[in-house]
């Protein structure tokens, strides 16, 4: 399965084995690291091309750490900007929820929405100082209870369904958004693996299977993220909101926003 990105519309192209009418075609191996083409190719991720494996994840960790970075205070106008709901300027799309708020309602109580830190910010403690804690790939306008529900969770299937979220659950440990964030919640975690590796006074973030992370630097579960990465394929709301960011406030991409199926070619 192979994926042309012409703007924010995909053109879907399958090879695969079949036999017609006595005939039979010839498998053709799908190569995961070049399925897809950008216009950022043969510019911005020219030196990950081609690449695979720790090969492609190093490539990437170059060239997503440059990066411009912003003070905490300044992610709630960023996440204005950067949340916008397509429908209606003048509001957000929270994440886990999909409501649609005022941007005027951020802040601390109830009825507000708040900046969720996808990655949560004990794993790894890096709280919201710039760098990581300030990353507007993984921050995400979200309701404040329904960020307090998910806590530091790592993420994963199951639970009892979440109150303000229709379609997410969480039992003690994890926490599962509803279908259509997803894809959103893995590559935002995945981004943060590769972006943050230990060599910039931050911890070196990772994935693992764990559901149980607390105050260590990994996040759960990978094989889970995966999953959701194939299910829920980048939206046009993902796409420009990876277009803001970079344009705008950072200077870098979430990669696996560009290119998702080097999800599966790194892990």
């Amino acid at each position: 399965m192979s994926v042309v990105r012409i703007g924010s519309w995909k053109v879907w192209a399958a090879t695969a084995a079949a036999t017609l009418v006595g005939v039979t075609l010839p498998t053709v191996a799908a190569t995961p690291a070049g399925a897809t083409t950008t216009a950022y190719d043969s510019t911005y991720y020219k030196n990950a091309i081609g690449k695979t494996g720790p090969s492609l994840k190093s490539s990437l960790h170059t060239i997503i750490s440059s990066q411009s970075k912003i003070s905490y205070d300044a992610v709630w106008n960023a996440l204005k900007v950067a949340d916008q709901d397509p429908a209606n300027a003048n509001n957000v799309i929270l994440l886990y929820s999909g409501t649609s708020r005022s941007k005027s309602l951020n802040g601390g109580d109830v009825g507000d929405w708040n900046r969720e830190h996808t990655w949560a910010q004990s794993h790894g403690n890096f709280g919201t100082s710039a760098g990581p804690g300030t990353d507007l790939h993984h921050l995400r306008a979200a309701d404040v209870q329904v960020n307090g529900i998910r806590g530091n969770k790592d993420f994963d299937n199951g639970g009892s369904p979440v109150a303000g979220a229709p379609g997410s659950y969480t039992d003690s440990d994890s926490f599962e958004p509803r279908d259509a964030d997803k894809g959103d919640v893995a590559r935002m975690i995945l981004y943060m693996a590769v972006r943050y590796e230990g060599g910039d006074a931050w911890a070196d973030l990772e994935p693992n299977e764990s559901t149980s992370n607390g105050s260590v630097r990994f996040h759960g579960r990978l094989s889970v993220l995966k999953q959701w990465n194939e299910q829920d394929p980048p939206s046009a709301f993902e796409e420009r909101r990876n277009d803001v960011i970079h344009s705008t406030y950072q200077g870098n991409r979430n990669p696996f926003i560009d290119h998702p199926e080097w999800v599966e070619a790194i892990w």
